[in-house]
């Protein structure tokens, strides 16, 4: 692995304009440059780079990321690749753990074994009547078979000493072929199974998925993660389908390694699959930039509605308006496999066309269980439908949404904007953004304030150390979610201490929120705010915030009798009141 201070400090010295710019034909517009999205076909500039923030992003399909994340889905490179390819331009050599450097040829060299194995289980298919049959029985051609490169695993447990001169090389333990047990005896970690490459978008082998032949467990076994493979990247199938992808313009994602084959064989080339692990965004942000229409197509019991679930809860954050997403949920008891060896392709043809829109799964998902007809049923979808729509990009797909949402709420949308915080916040001086609750002297409720307050540290990182001292108590006193998340930010911030959100997203990488701060990274490139007003637009924010405590204990002490101690109290705090209140601009009005 690179060091994290490694990546950073690279980073800080790339200047994302001229990596991009090597690519794409760039003009200055304002603060930012503009040029057509390489991701996908414009006639009108849409993509957006920003030297200030050392980001870019796609307002048409949604594509945004660091200059790392540019040359991964430009040019389909790794992530140790693309680190290495921009140290080499910056003059830097990449370190490993322990600051040794190669990790170029470490890389090529796992390919290397990786690529070796595969030819070996290839070999060792012809040889197995049992997996053979096994294929056959799945009604899987031999040219399809061929085309996914299918193998199979001996039952030995040192079956690959047949492939490799040098069983002890530690390469195949670094690409997760072979394990070293107690007493450092080594075997291999793939035994009697059907073997499914997986392979990059150009075409070397990272990793494997592994089926057994029988009824034992695991069913499914695949590569550990490793320099090469990251499961939350990756897709099966990806490189074998991706001129189908194009010349269908849709893709089809599935559950599974032979759902992915069948389909492919039945003439639906354009279908992947996740790895063992749920659709991310990063995922979706792949597929979107390679098609305008994402199916995914799951089976339908509970655990592929889940899965449905959090492709949903992935797609959010990265979907622009120009890009369609569906949901197809098998019958129970049928899969994409099944169903077009059994019924044929025009069967699965004719479920795809019934597949529910983006809109009308998010609206499934929220009231799943809940009774719609009752004001609590509905508050509890609002409240399930904020942090989906909080993660969007601010555009007209987010407004539809939120309309689909208040028409089943009984709301007017303007009032779950409000609600959800995604209401244009300006700073005007009748109308400042202040504590409370509705809409009540034009103040936004304190969940939004503090919304906004994170999208401002995210496109700001260098306000961390501004705001060190609130920021650090909102850290520890914060109980929300919004609150954590801030909190995350802003360590990231001071720790990184880099002044642009490009560096901050990429240390943020691994969160669980990373989706919702690439996100929140974009809406800032759309305005002409700098640096200053930004930080009075936080500051305007803890003081709304300090308003609204002192209010709540104000309330608090006014509910019953008062001592003397608390009359003198609700004196000091009444003032503290009017003091904020005359900062924002706002009459001071006392209790």
């Amino acid at each position: 692995m690179i060091p994290q201070g490694f990546i950073l400090d690279l980073l800080a010295r790339v200047d994302i304009v001229e990596v991009v710019g090597r690519s794409v034909s760039l003009k200055k517009g304002g603060q930012n440059y503009l040029g057509l999205c390489p991701f996908h076909n414009e006639k009108t500039p849409s993509f957006t780079v920003s030297p200030s923030k050392q980001f870019f992003h796609c307002f048409g399909c949604g594509a945004h990321g660091s200059a790392i994340g540019f040359l991964m889905d430009h040019r389909g490179l790794g992530y140790v690749e693309a680190i290495t390819e921009l140290a080499q331009q910056a003059g830097m050599q990449v370190p490993q753990d322990g600051g040794r450097p190669g990790q170029g040829a470490a890389e090529r060299g796992l390919v290397e074994v990786l690529e070796k194995a595969s030819d070996f289980y290839r070999a060792q298919l012809k040889r197995s009547p049992a997996a053979i049959d096994y294929l056959k029985g799945r009604g899987l051609a031999g040219a399809t078979a061929a085309r996914f490169a299918l193998g199979y695993s001996p039952p030995e447990w040192q079956a690959l000493q047949g492939a490799f001169e040098n069983y002890a090389d530690p390469r195949l333990s670094e690409a997760g072929l072979v394990i070293t047990g107690e007493e450092g005896r080594r075997y291999d970690r793939f035994r009697g199974r059907v073997m499914f490459p997986i392979r990059n978008r150009r075409g070397q082998v990272i990793g494997f998925g592994a089926r057994v032949l029988d009824g034992s467990e695991p069913k499914y076994l695949n590569s550990p993660e490793t320099a090469l493979f990251h499961k939350g990247q990756e897709l099966y199938g990806l490189h074998e389908a991706q001129e189908a992808i194009r010349a269908r313009a849709r893709v089809i994602v599935c559950e599974g390694y032979m759902d992915v084959i069948s389909l492919s064989q039945a003439g639906f080339g354009e279908s992947v699959a996740a790895l063992g692990t749920a659709i991310t965004s990063q995922h979706v942000s792949t597929l979107l930039r390679l098609a305008p229409h994402v199916v995914f197509a799951f089976d339908g019991d509970a655990a592929g509605r889940k899965a449905a679930r959090r492709a949903l809860e992935a797609t959010l954050p990265v979907i622009g308006d120009d890009r369609r997403v569906t949901f197809l949920l098998f019958p129970e008891g049928e899969d994409p496999d099944s169903l077009v060896r059994e019924h044929g392709p025009q069967a699965l043809e004719d479920e795809l066309g019934r597949a529910l829109s983006l809109s009308q799964w998010l609206l499934r998902t929220l009231g799943e269980g809940l009774d719609l007809e009752t004001p609590e049923g509905r508050a509890a979808l609002v409240a399930g439908a904020r942090p989906l729509l909080v993660a969007m990009q601010p555009g007209a797909l987010r407004m539809q949404l939120v309309r689909a949402v208040a028409e089943v709420a009984r709301a007017p949308a303007h009032e779950l904007e409000s609600h959800f915080g995604l209401a244009p916040w300006r700073r005007l001086p009748e109308q400042r953004p202040s504590s409370g609750t509705g809409a009540r002297g034009g103040r936004m409720p304190v969940e939004g304030l503090k919304q906004r307050m994170l999208q401002r540290l995210v496109a700001f990182p260098a306000l961390a150390r501004e705001c060190n001292a609130e920021l650090a108590a909102l850290a520890v006193d914060g109980r929300s979610e919004v609150d954590r998340q801030i909190a995350e930010v802003w360590r990231a911030a001071t720790s990184v201490g880099s002044t642009h959100s490009g560096a901050v997203i990429e240390a943020l990488a691994g969160s669980e929120n990373a989706a919702l701060y690439r996100s929140l990274a974009t809406r800032d490139l759309q305005t002409e705010d700098d640096e200053a007003a930004a930080l009075e637009e936080l500051r305007s924010g803890f003081r709304a915030l300090e308003e609204e405590q002192v209010g709540a204990e104000l309330e608090r002490l006014v509910s019953g009798p008062m001592s003397l101690e608390d009359q003198e109290r609700y004196r000091e705090l009444n003032a503290r009141r009017s003091l904020l209140r005359q900062q924002r601009g706002s009459p001071s009005a006392g209790s």
